[in-house]
Parts: structure tokens; C-alpha cells; sequence
């Protein structure tokens, strides 16, 4: 059963502060999620995230079809990063570590994922079909996302 990691990382024109403030809320996660995703949260969440909180919601990833996910906030940091888990969901497994680090003009924030697909050979062929290139897209769309919201961080001219 292979292992998969997911590496993305962005810079943003904005405050730790701010770059906190939004990320560390659940209730935000539907703004950068794709909309074909159909993403809708179950339940009431806390504004803020707390080490075991636990986050349900719905997605719809593949022709439409409804999966119910379950994770769980296993560890904040403030202002340094957060880990959340699959308890419940499409993965065998889901670790997924949130960075952020002030940066001179902004924040630099960095995912880095580790999942598994269950059902062996045939998780690996629908990993190497679509599974990749689909989370490949859902971060893309939230670099575009936070982008259009923020706007890009300056290029930087080395002399």
C-alpha cells in the first residue's frame, strides 16, 4: 500500500494575523473548496479550531456521489501551524500539516499532506487515473482563490 505526499506552498501579501484568522477557522473551508465539490459541513463549529475538535462535512468528488468525512484537529500551534485528520472518510489515511510563517511582506503558508487509498492495486490505479491530479486541483484552485482574495506577493528583483 503506497503512501502519497501532497507538497504546496504560497505566499500571500497579508498578516500572520490575518493569514490566521482565516485559516484557522473551519467555517472558511467551504470558500476554498472548488464548488464542484458540492463541500457542506454538518453540524455547528466553534469559530475558532481547538486540538480534538472534531469537523464533519459532505463532499461530492466524483460524478456527483455524496462521501461523508470526519476529521479531527489534532494539533494547534498558534500562529504556527495545525494538524488535521481523517477519522471518517475517503482515505485509508489523511495527515494533513498547515504551516504558516511571517515572511518580509506578508506570509508564507505551506500544506503537506500524506494519504493512503484503501482497496490495494485498485486505490493505486484510480490514484494514478484521477485521485492525484484531483487534489492537485482543489490546491490549485485555493492559490487561485486566496490570490483573487489577497492579491499575489510582489515580485522579488535580485540585483
Amino acid at each position: 500500500m503506497a503512501t502519497y505526499e501532497l507538497y504546496a506552498k504560497q505566499q500571500l501579501p497579508i498578516s500572520l494575523d490575518e493569514a490566521w484568522e482565516f485559516f484557522s477557522s473551519p467555517k472558511n473551508l467551504r470558500e476554498i473548496t472548488p464548488d464542484y465539490m458540492q463541500f457542506k459541513i454538518k453540524g455547528k463549529l466553534a469559530d475558532k479550531m481547538y486540538p480534538g475538535q472534531i469537523v464533519e462535512y459532505t463532499v461530492k468528488p466524483v460524478l456527483g456521489i455524496p462521501l461523508y468525512w470526519m476529521t479531527e484537529i489534532k494539533n494547534v500551534q498558534h500562529k504556527e501551524f495545525f494538524i488535521d485528520e481523517q477519522r471518517y472518510g475517503p482515505y485509508s489515511l489523511w495527515h494533513h500539516k498547515h504551516f504558516f510563517k511571517e515572511i518580509p511582506g506578508g506570509v508564507e503558508m505551506i500544506d503537506h499532506v500524506h494519504y493512503r487509498l484503501p482497496l490495494g492495486f485498485l486505490g493505486t490505479i484510480a490514484h494514478g487515473l484521477f485521485v492525484k491530479k484531483q487534489l492537485q486541483g482543489i490546491f490549485d484552485y485555493r492559490v487561485k482563490t486566496l490570490e483573487q482574495k489577497w492579491g499575489k506577493m510582489p515580485s522579488q528583483v535580485v540585483s
